[in-house]
């Protein structure tokens, strides 16, 4: 099963995906932190109320996300561009809610940052909480799969060793379309890409993570507790732009997609910002 946030007519629903259509889930507004795998998978569905996809605004997965955990570094090309050893430990670094928006609204460039760069990533919503959590039990916590484009201005990024300043902007982050349920997809080695303006500029398979799924909910919940609509950004495969060559960024007019096997695509258009 796949579900999207949607808005129709001034309201937010939740929907699972049917064909063209969304069937709407009683009660529910959006996948978030009331949102349990649980809560989901019973609420009634309305099939005698769905609409077509083509009639909703999609909004972003988890727009109140309570966390949202981005791994760094975690595909080894990815690292050996960046000239850096290979981690032991996941390299970790916080985003907000307020940075993510709809799956296909416009990256809008902020006039503060000349480099402003794409990362597509698999991102992992969670549906139950939990502390402390073993990586054998880590799936049943995952509420589902989606996609995300974690933008980054690189030269805010690199203003210090820290780089929350670089990857928390408001308003910066497509997240969706939908969410994916964990036994509808086999991510073992899922095909994930980012394509610009037509061209494929990163281009791997989940196989290469360094920090599996399982690892990864593992090392957070031991210092904080992992709950319903968190997210975790599993990282980025090497092609950024900025280790490219010539360096290359998002420019006004650009367009992106981020696109990962049997989880989704998210395309959205680069737009500088009217100040």
């Amino acid at each position: 099963m796949a579900y999207a946030n949607y808005e129709l007519n001034g309201h937010h629903h939740i929907g699972e995906i049917e064909g063209d259509y969304l069937i709407p889930l009683t009660g529910l507004t959006e996948i978030g932190p009331q949102t349990t795998t649980e809560v989901l998978t019973s609420a009634e569905r309305r099939h005698t109320d769905r609409v077509r996809l083509a009639n909703v605004r999609l909004r972003a997965i988890s727009p109140a996300a309570g966390k949202i955990i981005c791994i760094g570094l975690n595909y080894k090309a990815h690292i050996e561009e960046s000239n850096r050893e290979l981690p032991t430990y996941p390299v970790m670094f916080p985003k907000y809610a307020s940075s993510l928006i709809s799956p296909d609204a416009d990256i809008v460039l902020p006039p503060e940052s000349s480099q402003v760069d794409y990362e597509g990533e698999l991102a992992v919503i969670i549906g139950k909480a939990g502390r402390r959590i073993n990586e054998e039990g880590a799936a049943d916590h995952i509420l589902g799969y989606t996609v995300c484009n974690d933008v980054t201005m690189r030269d805010y990024q690199y203003k210090t060793h820290q780089w929350m300043q670089g990857k928390a902007w408001d308003n910066s982050t497509p997240l969706g379309p939908y969410l994916v349920a964990p036994d509808e997809v086999d991510l073992s080695s899922a095909a994930i890409s980012t394509t610009l303006n037509g061209e494929v500029v990163q281009r791997s398979d989940l196989s290469h993570l360094i920090f599996s799924i399982p690892r990864l909910i593992a090392t957070v919940s031991e210092f904080t507790e992992l709950r319903p609509g968190d997210v975790i950004l599993t990282g980025t495969p090497s092609g950024v732009g900025y280790r490219s060559d010539p360096q290359l960024f998002l420019r006004d007019g650009d367009v992106v997609t981020v696109d990962i096997e049997g989880v989704g695509t998210i395309t959205n258009k680069v737009t500088a910002e009217q100040i």
